[in-house]
């Protein structure tokens, strides 16, 4: 696939998807799992392309066990939906151009080639009119010694394309680790990019849906906090001024509009009190930071992207209760299972409402996602004093 065909973003004409309808899913992992479940419940149906059999999504849907570059699976895939679109961003980015040519992806393919290269999605941020942390692209040692110096101690060096949660990318704190850093990550033969450490307080996230039609909607910012470069927690309301909450949504809009997004576009931020807000990152898809829409908004993230790409009207995003959410990981899962199938004092006594949800994963790694939890609470004091009352999720 040549790259002007890989980030073509001329689309066919919007065609509004009724419910009945099959809608195709790039990855059959958990964000399909539960578009798939919020879809079923308007009326759709899915089917899925994914190598592992038996995937979260296939559970719930049909599936295609095949490859993401399996031409062949995705002209499969095409013949059963009506509409495609992806729950996860490291796709193939020339099978969504071929399928673009042969169905319909009203996301496009520009997004997705955008969006799986870091170098690639600053510049395209910037372009937006949106302030990302200062970077470099690194292309060898010297050059890696050269931008640490500019950028001072801690800096990060992430690689281009791959890694989540964590993988792909080195904090140097010191002189000493630009050598092995460099070594490590450049055996990923991709381009390297040197990130300035910005010393934030609060990260947050904002999601925002546009439609072919052009309507937009954001979901209330969230303040997320990792531990171990993975998601723990997402705090909604995220407990910012007001006027930072206002900014970050109108951040996530002027993205959405400038990238010309179609369906979902989760935008990661840090914020600064003395130097306001930083776009990190962007994911075009449901976002883990987005699950406490499930049960605390009017409209989840999931029936939302799919009125998005069904170009159907979007739903109302309002909050409707303070809500955390808490990342299931499994170490955690048996031990939230034990206590969320017994009689819960501590929640009556706070008038909380712990609500979980499973992914169906079959193997659980201690560091691996295999659920949620959204805590359902009159403030988020009281839903974060349950979490820390169980003891499941001390570390």
């Amino acid at each position: 696939m040549s790259g002007d065909a890989m980030t073509s973003n001329v689309r066919t004409e919007p065609r509004t998807i009724l419910p009945g309808a099959t809608i195709g899913v790039l990855g059959g992992g958990q964000l399909g799992r539960m578009m798939a479940l919020a879809g079923s419940a308007m009326g759709y149906r899915f089917v899925a392309l994914d190598p592992t059999p038996d995937a979260p999504c296939g559970q719930v849907a049909g599936q295609i066990v095949a490859a993401y570059d399996d031409v062949k699976a995705a002209r499969e895939l095409a013949s059963r939906a009506d509409v495609i679109t992806y729950e996860f961003e490291n796709v193939d980015a020339g099978v969504a151009a071929m399928l673009m040519a042969e169905s319909y992806v009203p996301q496009g393919s520009r997004l997705l080639y955008t969006t799986q290269h870091r170098l690639r999605e600053k510049r395209a941020i910037e372009a937006a009119g949106v302030r990302v942390a200062p970077y470099a692209e690194i292309r060898s040692l010297g050059e890696l010694r050269e931008a640490a110096a500019s950028f001072g101690f801690p800096c990060v060096l992430k690689t281009a394309t791959g890694g989540y949660d964590g993988k792909g990318q080195w904090v140097i704190r010191g002189e000493a680790e630009i050598e092995p850093a460099w070594d490590a990550l450049s055996k990923a033969r991709t381009e390297l990019v040197l990130e300035q450490f910005i010393r934030f307080d609060k990260e947050l996230s904002v999601i925002a849906a546009r439609s072919p039609r052009g309507e937009i909607r954001t979901f209330p910012a969230a303040e997320n906090v990792h531990v171990e470069n993975i998601l723990h927690l997402s705090i909604v309301p995220a407990r910012v001024p007001e006027a930072v909450q206002r900014e970050a949504e109108q951040l996530a809009v002027r993205i959405a509009e400038g990238l010309d997004v179609i369906g979902l576009i989760a935008v990661e931020m840090f914020w600064s009190a003395e130097h306001g807000l930083y776009v990190n990152e962007l994911a075009p898809r449901p976002h883990n930071s987005g699950h406490y829409t499930m049960d605390a908004c009017r409209t989840s993230q999931f029936e939302q992207h799919v009125r998005a790409i069904c170009n159907l009207p979007l739903g109302d995003p309002a909050l409707l209760t303070p809500v955390v959410m808490v990342n299931v990981l499994g170490k955690h899962l048996e031990p939230v299972v034990a206590r969320l199938s017994q009689p819960d004092e501590a929640a009556a006594k706070r008038n909380v409402k712990p609500s979980l949800h499973l992914y169906g994963k079959r193997e659980a790694a201690p560091k691996r996602k295999m659920g949620h939890v959204n805590v359902l609470a009159s403030s988020v004091d009281d839903a974060l004093a349950w979490i820390d009352d169980t003891n499941i999720w001390k570390v």
